[in-house]
C-alpha cells in the first residue's frame, strides 16, 4: 500500500460493503442498493459520501436513526406527482423506490414531482438526478440534512449543506451532471481533510464568534456537540453579502423549501434532533420530447459543453471542465483499475472486517 492510497476492485468493495451493512442490520436488498451508492461516490472521486459511512451508518442504525426493515409509503399522488413517507427507513432504498416512481410518470406524463418525508442520508445527490438523463430526461435531486450551516450574516446553525443535482442528457455518452452542496463544501470533506490531516481552506466554516476555522479536528468538533449551537458551515459566497453570501444561503433556503414543506417533513433545524433522523427530500424529471425532438436538443446540449470545455483556460492549467466531466473520467480509472481508497478508509474497512469476523479486502 502507499503512503496515501489504495486501489480497490469496484465489485469487490460493493460486496464488501453490502457484507457490513447486512451484518449491522440491513436486508440483503437494501444492503446492496446502499452499498452501490457509496461506492459509486468513492469512484467518481466523492470521498465524502463514499464508503467511509459505513461506520457512520452503523452508529446511526445502533442509535435509532435507522429502521432498516421499514419500507417506503405513497400516502399521495396524482398523475405528475408522489408524496412518499420513508418511515425513517434506509435513505438509498428510499430514494431509488422514489426515482421509478417518478420515472415511470414521467414516461407515462412528459413530467413528475417527487416529495420525501422521513427518510435517511441519501447518499450522493448526483446519483439520483442521473437516473433520469439516462433515460433521455432531466432530472434533479434535492435534499435538506443535519443542521450545519448558518445563514449569511448569522452564526447560529439553522439549516444543512442542502444539496442540487440536476443532470441533462447530452448527445455524448456521459451527461451534464451538476451535483453540489449549497455550502462552499460537503460537511463530509471536512471529516475527509481530517482524516488526511490537512487544514481547511478558510471560509468552509466559522466558529461560535464569526471567526474562520482552519483546524479540520476543531471544525468536526464543533458541528458533533449538540450542545453548541453557534458556528457552522458557510454558504456559498461566505458569511456576509459582499462576495455573494446571500446567494448561496438563498439556493440552501431554496432546497429546505422544496423538501420540507412540498412532503410536510421536518426541516433541517429538527432533523436528527429526536430519535428518528426525519430527512426529506425531492426529486423531478421531464422530457425533452415537451420542447421538440430531442435529438437536436440534446446536440445542442452537447455544442454548449464542447464550446465550453475548448475555451481559454487560465495560464497553468491545461482546460476548461464541465460538471460531471472529472467524475466521469475517475469512474472510468476506477472501474479499470479499483477505486481508490485513502490510507484512514482502508484501515476502517479492515477493522469492520475484524469486528464482524469476515474476510478483509485484501483476503477476497
Amino acid at each position: 500500500m502507499s503512503s496515501l492510497y489504495k486501489r480497490v476492485d469496484y465489485q469487490a468493495l460493493i460486496n464488501f460493503s453490502a457484507d457490513v451493512l447486512q451484518r449491522i442490520g440491513y436486508p440483503r436488498n437494501k444492503a446492496e442498493i446502499t452499498a452501490k451508492v457509496l461506492v459509486e461516490a468513492d469512484a467518481r472521486g466523492v470521498a465524502s459520501h463514499g464508503v467511509t459511512r459505513l461506520k457512520v451508518y452503523k452508529n446511526e442504525l445502533e442509535s435509532g436513526h435507522v429502521k432498516p426493515l421499514a419500507d417506503p409509503e405513497i400516502v399521495f399522488e396524482t398523475p405528475i406527482s408522489a408524496v412518499i413517507d420513508g418511515h425513517y427507513g434506509i435513505g438509498s432504498h428510499i430514494s431509488q423506490f422514489a426515482m421509478e416512481i417518478c420515472l415511470e410518470k414521467t414516461r407515462k406524463n412528459g413530467t413528475c414531482y417527487v416529495s420525501v418525508r422521513n427518510s435517511n442520508h441519501f447518499g450522493m445527490a448526483g446519483l439520483w438526478a442521473e437516473m433520469a438523463s439516462r433515460e433521455g430526461f432531466i432530472g434533479s435531486a434535492y435534499t435538506n440534512t443535519i443542521r450545519c450551516a448558518v445563514p449569511a450574516l448569522g452564526r447560529q446553525r439553522m439549516l444543512g449543506t442542502n444539496p442540487i443535482a440536476v443532470s441533462i442528457p447530452t448527445d455524448e455518452e456521459e451527461p451534464f451532471l451538476l451535483d453540489m452542496a449549497t455550502t462552499t463544501a460537503a460537511r463530509g470533506k471536512l471529516g475527509v481533510y481530517k482524516r488526511r490531516g490537512k487544514d481547511l481552506p478558510e471560509g468552509w466554516i466559522i466558529d461560535e464568534e464569526g471567526e474562520p476555522i482552519s483546524d479540520a479536528q476543531a471544525a468536526t468538533n464543533l458541528l458533533a456537540d449538540p450542545t453548541r449551537e453557534l458556528g457552522g458551515q458557510v454558504f456559498l459566497g461566505g458569511s456576509g453579502e459582499e462576495m455573494g453570501g446571500h446567494k448561496g444561503y438563498g439556493m440552501g433556503l431554496l432546497v429546505e423549501l422544496l423538501c420540507a414543506p412540498l412532503s410536510m417533513g421536518s426541516w433541517t433545524r429538527d432533523v436528527f434532533q429526536t430519535p428518528d433522523a426525519n430527512v426529506c427530500h425531492f426529486f423531478s424529471a421531464f422530457r425533452l420530447d415537451l420542447f421538440g425532438d430531442p435529438a437536436p436538443i440534446r446536440t445542442y446540449v452537447g455544442n454548449i459543453l464542447r464550446a465550453l470545455r475548448n475555451s481559454a483556460p487560465l495560464h497553468g492549467e491545461s482546460q476548461v471542465y464541465t460538471h460531471g466531466q472529472k467524475e466521469a473520467a475517475r469512474r472510468k480509472i476506477a472501474l479499470e483499475k479499483g477505486v481508490e481508497i485513502d490510507e484512514a478508509t482502508w484501515s476502517m474497512l479492515n477493522g469492520l472486517a475484524r469486528d464482524f469476523n469476515f474476510a478483509s479486502l485484501e483476503e477476497r
